[in-house]
């Protein structure tokens, strides 16, 4: 399995990876976050903003995609978990809320999610996820910058 190299730079989604892995414990083995998800693992975010990509395929590009994140907002919290999860088809469905804030304005964020993963071998293999686009819009403003 490749290493996440550089794990400072991810600061800024700190709570949200330690809210996954709180939901995720005993569910699926790995650490951190990022190993958590199996090498192929697929995303789909399924409601999301415009410009943010639909589909990425493998654990290091999700890195790569999560990885400037800290450039626009920083989560100072995640909170409010949720977890669903059925034994027999190993999905989990995973309810939560985060705030923070804009890096560039320091204007709050918050956004409430819900997080469709399916689990095989104890790792992630699918995510797809749904989130409330009014809420980036608001904090960031429309269009986005």
């Amino acid at each position: 399995m490749t290493t996440i190299k550089d794990l400072d730079d991810f600061k800024a989604l700190d709570p949200f990876f330690r809210l996954i892995e709180q939901g995720l414990d005993g569910l699926a083995d790995g650490g951190h976050f990022f190993d958590l998800l199996a090498e192929d693992v697929v995303f789909d975010f399924i409601i999301t903003t415009p410009g943010y990509p639909r589909h990425v395929e493998g654990r290091q590009a999700v890195a790569e995609l999560y990885r400037p994140y800290g450039d626009m907002i920083v989560l100072d919290r995640c909170h409010d978990l949720a977890v669903h999860h059925d034994p027999n088809t190993g999905v989990v469905v995973l309810e939560y809320a985060s705030q923070g804030r804009v890096v560039r304005t320091g204007a709050s964020y918050a956004n409430r999610y819900i997080s469709v993963l399916t689990i095989a071998d104890r790792k992630v293999t699918r995510w797809r996820d749904y989130l409330d686009p009014v809420a980036v819009f608001d904090a960031l403003g429309w269009p986005l910058h």
